[in-house]
């Protein structure tokens, strides 16, 4: 008997992966000072970091900081909150520590989401 075992692809493994991490549960960060809740998912696409990594080593941290509201804020459906036109409104009317401090929470909660994983390993 001949039995034909399919091996799965490196590729299709951390493709699998990354399905499973974008679109599992989203967390919760409240702003009572802007009156609103936003959602945050565990992962985002490389693609969408590699900006956030590039304005941070040009020295453009508030930049950064704008940039990953813009990228990781979502609505609890899952859509991005703020568009590219809100970055200069962001920029330049609101509050910086309230964005530094919900940045630091989405960040804290994509921190805790990577030990969990590498404990469950």
């Amino acid at each position: 008997m001949n039995q034909t075992v399919k091996k799965e692809s490196p590729i299709s493994k951390i493709a699998q992966h990354y399905q499973n991490a974008i679109s599992g549960e989203m967390s919760k960060v409240s702003i009572p000072e802007w009156d609103m809740e936003i959602y945050c998912r565990k992962t985002y696409p490389f693609r969408e970091e590699s900006k956030i990594i590039e304005l941070q080593s040009q020295g453009k941290t508030v930049d950064a900081l704008v940039e990953s509201l813009l990228v990781k804020a979502l609505d609890k459906d899952g859509k991005k909150i703020f568009t590219t036109f809100d970055r200069l409104s962001l920029m330049n009317e609101a509050d910086p520590s309230i964005i530094v401090r919900v940045v630091g929470e989405i960040n804290n909660i994509e921190q805790r989401a990577k030990i969990e994983d590498l404990v469950k390993e």
